[in-house]
């Protein structure tokens, strides 16, 4: 698995850098709706797009989802999420076989940090084993464990996600849960398809479009870095997505599809995001200096340097 931070054929090296991907094997299938026709309607077509487009306000507790209940004046002002445990997982083929990385860790969406730990795949031949990285996610940065050849097994690696080619939407092996519900910020096309049950909880599919350009202008100021430099190294820039928003308006579940047709044939990277257990404690210490490798790392691990 390999990072780079080219600017020069932005989807497609970010496709090239990972060695697999993988997608939430347990997803919720959709059933028709319950309610009456005007609750339908009022959840389609612009209200589609304005619940899907607040995602990451909700969940930051700097916005509500919907107004509050009949009975319940308390439920709007609770209704941002703040904090989650997270899942993620990507897939794509690479070499004609469908490969996977899974994270699993704790994010707070109102310091837009995170902790994950990726596990990565075993080698085609299904004869090297990888140690599970350990991942900060910052405003701008990542910082990874066990990431490359040459660098000592007490240091972290650090990148700068604004100067990667994809904003580091895929290229970590897991995309930033804060960057997944800013990303929807972006959404154009959007269909509420009806409600359904995600581990026990009545979540709203919506499913639509999303423009990578508009979400970084529509971004909040420590995301818009990392959006704009994908919106800039994706040549196309429109992400189908299917979004699962609860009762109250907060994201839990989100399916990216990114493309990259930059060289050669088109390939797809499927992205997904779960989130649970909100109000969770995180702790996301940023390494300090001394602890940060900055000498060379092999080749064929990271690279982190740009072309023009």
């Amino acid at each position: 698995m390999v990072v780079r931070q080219h600017r020069s054929g932005g989807g497609a090296r970010a496709v090239c850098a990972l060695a697999a991907m993988g997608v939430m094997a347990a997803a919720a299938g959709c059933s028709g709706g319950g309610g009456d026709r005007a609750a339908a309607d009022d959840r389609a077509g612009a209200g589609a797009v304005e619940a899907v487009r607040r995602a990451a306000v909700v969940l930051s507790g700097t916005g509500t989802g919907s107004a509050s209940p009949v009975g319940n004046p308390g439920a709007e002002s609770r209704s941002g999420a703040g904090t989650a445990k997270v899942s993620t997982s990507m897939e794509t083929a690479a070499g004609g076989t469908r490969v996977t990385i899974r994270g699993r860790g704790t994010y707070d969406f109102r310091t837009r940090s995170g902790r994950l730990r990726v596990v990565l795949p075993q080698d085609a031949a299904g004869e090297e084993e990888h140690l599970p990285i350990t991942e900060l996610l910052a405003p701008g940065a990542l910082y990874m464990m066990n990431r490359g050849a040459g660098v000592p097994e007490d240091k972290w690696v650090r990148i700068d996600t604004t100067a990667l080619a994809d904003g580091n939407l895929v290229t970590g092996g897991a995309t930033d849960p804060m960057a997944a519900a800013e990303l929807l910020r972006g959404a154009r096309a959007v269909t509420y398809v009806g409600e359904t049950d995600l581990a026990g909880v009545t979540v709203r599919h919506y499913r639509g479009t999303t423009d990578i350009a508009r979400a970084a202008r529509h971004a909040s100021a420590p995301s818009r870095g990392a959006l704009t430099a994908a919106a800039e190294g994706f040549r196309t820039h429109m992400v189908p997505f299917d979004a699962y928003l609860d009762e109250q308006g907060r994201l839990r579940k989100v399916r990216h599809r990114f493309t990259f047709a930059n060289e050669g044939p088109a390939v797809e990277v499927v992205s997904t995001t779960l989130l649970y257990g909100f109000g969770v404690a995180v702790s996301v210490p940023v390494p300090a200096e001394r602890d940060i490798y900055t000498g060379a790392i092999g080749t064929g691990e990271i690279e982190q340097g740009r072309q023009p």
